[in-house]
């Protein structure tokens, strides 16, 4: 999912209303769909809560109330699909202060963009194995630090066993959302991420339209290929600009931005169920960072008979809108709440988080009076709480 780099805020200022959210275009909303139903996704586990994609991660997430779980998948240099955000492994793993490894730290270019450290597909599994998790995000999550070499290297497998044995401790269904990452990049190299990916889900018994796997990736061809092999649902993921790394391979000039357009939107769902766009392509955020008017991302979605969930929900305010900020820090968190509650009004149907505690509670909500004044639209395109 994307990064966002931190930027440093100017001071604060809460605003009057702290349900505040952008009005919704009568086009966008969808007030008939059964809200009560929207699908958490433990993005990474709980990322902002455990150095992600960990066992720690993983289970305190389900604990906090995900449905899903997701690991991203990277291959080892013996073929297996291991749990890590990138390929590239400094930010994630202790490797750069292991001796015996230093000389592995190389540059490769990735996706036509030249990236420099310690890479999976240059390590077999055992030697991953020694390795230690640490926090992605030390200077926005320092807390999570404390958790740094608490955890191993995770594999595709034992994600899907964690998650059968959270299904029985929490008496529910725990799915597991796999993304396929770099695949083309991947493919080149002699080590392809759907083979592995399809015989781990067929020996897992899990090759079944209503599978508790999703599987999900930016490249429309990694899904294509897996919809070739597997009944699981699929998920196309979207980014924010520019194309899926296989088009541009290709020759293919089809961008994100044609992609989430109604033809396009047909288009996905002829080998997807689902859709994942980043959340400011439901609802813009203005230059200065305040949010805009809602898109009609959600419904067009919904006409062409696909899913939609978005990400990524975080609650510090350097990923929030202006409006939702508190605190004098960008790294202090702001009213997370009311962005849950702005998204699931447009009517997503899941929402991927670094905080599944803070998603859970705004699902929980639903077929329930809410205790603040529904928003209203103003002049200004801002809903405020208890304004007439």
């Amino acid at each position: 999912m994307r990064k966002i780099a931190a930027t440093t805020l100017a001071v604060l200022v809460p605003l009057a209303g702290a349900g505040a959210s952008p009005a919704a275009a009568d086009t966008a909303a969808e007030p008939a769909r059964d809200r009560s139903q929207v699908v958490v996704i433990g993005h990474r586990g709980s990322a902002g809560h455990r150095p992600e994609h960990t066992q720690g991660s993983y289970e305190l997430a389900v604990a906090m109330g995900a449905d899903w779980i997701e690991p991203d998948l990277v291959p080892t240099k013996d073929h297996v699909l291991v749990v890590r955000h990138e390929n590239e492994i400094s930010g994630t793993t202790d490797v750069s202060l292991r001796p015996e490894f230093a000389a592995r730290r190389t540059t490769k270019v990735v996706d036509g963009r030249n990236v420099t450290g310690w890479f999976t597909e240059d390590f077999t599994l055992a030697e991953l194995k020694t390795l230690r998790a640490v926090e992605r995000l030390p200077a926005i999550r320092q807390r999570n630090t404390v958790y740094n070499g608490a955890y191993q290297v995770l594999t595709f497998q034992e994600v899907l066993d964690l998650a059968k044995r959270l299904s029985r401790q929490y008496g529910k269904q725990v799915g597991v959302f796999p993304e396929t990452k770099h695949p083309t990049y991947f493919r080149s190299i002699g080590l392809p991420l759907e083979e592995p990916l399809i015989k781990t889900v067929r020996s897992n018994g899990l090759d079944r339209p209503n599978s508790p796997v999703v599987v999900q990736s930016f490249e429309p061809s990694s899904l294509k290929r897996v919809a070739k092999s597997l009944r699981v649902p699929l998920w196309q993921a979207l980014g924010t600009s520019g194309q899926p790394y296989d088009l541009r391979a290709a020759g293919d000039p089809t961008t994100y931005a044609d992609m989430m357009k109604p033809e396009g939107l047909a288009k996905i769902a002829e080998y997807a169920q689902w859709i994942g766009p980043d959340k400011s392509s439901a609802i813009p955020v203005n230059a200065d960072g305040s949010w805009g008017t809602p898109t009609s991302l959600v419904a067009d979605a919904h006409k062409a008979g696909l899913k939609i969930g978005v990400y990524t929900f975080r609650s510090e305010n350097q990923y929030l809108p202006l409006q939702l900020r508190r605190g004098q820090s960008p790294t202090d968190h702001g009213d997370a709440l009311a962005e849950y509650r702005a998204h699931i009004e447009l009517g997503v149907d899941a929402f991927v988080t670094d905080y599944p505690d803070a998603a859970s509670l705004v699902k929980a909500e639903q077929g329930r009076p809410h205790p603040h004044v529904q928003p209203k639209q103003f002049d200004n395109g801002i809903a405020e709480e208890g304004r007439e």
